[in-house]
């Protein structure tokens, strides 16, 4: 009988920390906190909710005016705003509590953290937000047959429209978790996140300028709306380059924090 020995260049320690471990740590820490699991019911909630009401209500408006999956995912405007809310408390929660130092004592590079909770909170909201659309839009379809905003899952572009609005709405949850992690205060992230993504492009486009015009479009909020539009508006960005954007927003964001991160003493 013989046995086989793990040679301990090769063996992973007990106790090492790995991507995996920090991963799964903060896939347990998201659960585990009834301030997620409440914003995404309540998300969801809201994306049927308020669809159905736009929708039995619709009386008519023109496609030129109105878009399909704009109208029958009308909800989403709601989710915009708790799913965001949701990611600035994933990170600035932790500062609030003092739990960070806990978390950051686990973890001393730091960045893996950081990088865990974005991947944590887009396979919880981008799941949640596709399914929920994916029930709520045949939903209003059936409620707009006959109308001119009647546009099935089976037309072109409509489920691609669908997948964007979940992919938008993802995006800026990331967004402002990086904010979150930058700010590090709930209030300040909440505030910068609807100062920054909803006011200041509304200020800004009141510039008379072309180039300014072009630039607003590529902004977060603007750009998921151009990912979630099925009709194109001639002039603005395609849904493959909005979604670049938003992804670039994301990213950006998320770097930003890593790199202040690792200079700050907590």
């Amino acid at each position: 009988m013989t046995t086989t020995a793990t040679s301990p260049s090769t063996a992973t320690p007990a106790y090492a920390v790995t991507p995996g471990r920090v991963l799964r740590s903060e896939w347990h820490k998201f659960w585990s906190l009834r301030s997620a699991w409440i914003t995404l019911s309540a998300s969801a909630a809201a994306m049927v909710g308020l669809g159905l009401i736009v929708a039995a209500n619709y009386d008519t408006g023109g496609r030129e005016h109105v878009d399909p999956v704009q109208l029958g995912l009308a909800g989403i405007q709601l989710a915009a705003i708790t799913l965001p809310v949701l990611g600035v408390l994933v990170t600035a929660g932790e500062y609030t509590t003092g739990m960070i130092r806990s978390t950051l004592t686990a973890v001393p590079r730091r960045v893996p953290v950081l990088w865990a909770k974005a991947a944590v909170l887009t396979a919880a909201v981008f799941p949640l937000t596709l399914v929920t659309c994916l029930i709520v839009y045949p939903l209003t379809q059936i409620l707009l047959s006959g109308t001119d905003q009647e546009a099935p899952l089976t037309d072109p572009d409509v489920l691609g429209a669908v997948a964007g609005t979940a992919a938008g709405v993802t995006a800026l949850s990331v967004f402002a978790l990086g904010l979150g992690a930058l700010l590090r205060s709930v209030a300040g992230a909440i505030g910068a996140f609807v100062g920054g993504v909803m006011i200041l492009p509304e200020v800004v486009s009141m510039i008379p300028l072309d180039a300014v015009d072009t630039a607003v479009e590529y902004f977060p909020a603007q750009a998921a709306g151009n990912v979630s539009a099925l009709d194109a508006v001639p002039g603005f960005p395609s849904p493959a380059a909005s979604l670049l954007a938003l992804c670039l927003w994301a990213v950006g964001s998320v770097a930003l924090a890593g790199v202040l991160l690792k200079r700050r003493d907590v």
